[in-house]
């Protein structure tokens, strides 16, 4: 079955330019022109990845990005016009599992949707031999990739749980941004390490009682961060 894209942008000819390219390689692709159309297209329809343009008439992208991770963890990669580090850090701290700087290019695009789309579509067999992992009150599914602390769900994106499952499954090691951007993202990352701490904060807010005083997620200053060995 055809994959199906949301392309949310505000300029006609890079919607044109992205559907025309994605099409060829056998996509299904749908298009917004601002934020209100993009939430409206969401909550019609059933994507596997969208990519959303930062600066949008209505509802900003990253606007649309919280909403949208209120109800899913569709992957996410953002566009962005400009290049200030901030803009891109905010695009992730708001739950975007990627992001792009325009002008991109095209083969550049496939490839990130695919590695995406790889990493989504493998994600039900991962780790079969130990499917469930529980430390004190949270629980890690890695077949299903959902978590529960205390009994309640815990919503985290894809690359929160990315993070959290090679940390849970590696409990005491110690792990370098670099060596985190490296098997995590998969790929060459020319991005800001400061995503990195990012997506780590974001997770202590959702599985730590207090992120200040995390009791599941350690820094090793100078070095990187680690889970504790602890049970």
């Amino acid at each position: 079955m055809a994959k199906r894209l949301l392309l949310v942008d505000d300029e006609p000819l890079i919607i044109k330019g992205l559907r025309f390219s994605l099409e060829q390689d056998g996509y299904e692709c749908d298009s917004a022109v601002d934020g209100e159309e993009a939430i409206a297209k969401f909550e019609q329809g059933r994507y596997d990845l969208i990519l959303l343009d930062v600066m949008l008439p209505k509802l900003s992208g990253t606007e649309v990005c919280q909403r949208i991770r209120e109800h899913s963890n569709v992957p996410i990669i953002m566009l962005t016009a400009k290049g200030e580090d901030m803009d891109k850090i905010l695009g992730l701290e708001y739950g975007a599992d990627d992001y792009m700087t325009k002008p991109f290019n095209i083969l550049e695009v496939k490839a990130r949707i695919k590695t995406i789309l790889r990493r989504a579509q493998a994600a039900p067999q991962a780790a079969e031999e130990s499917k469930i992992i529980r430390v004190r009150d949270m629980e890690v599914n890695l077949v299903n990739r959902s978590v529960k602390l205390a009994g309640k769900d815990v919503k985290l994106t894809a690359k929160e749980f990315d993070l959290l499952q090679l940390f849970i499954t590696n409990r005491g090691r110690v792990f370098s941004r670099e060596s985190m951007l490296e098997t995590v993202w998969k790929y060459d990352y020319l991005g800001d390490m400061r995503t990195v701490d990012v997506h780590i904060r974001r997770l202590r807010e959702k599985i730590e009682r207090n992120s200040n005083q995390p009791e599941f997620i350690f820094t090793k200053w100078g070095v990187g961060y680690y889970f504790t060995d602890k049970d």
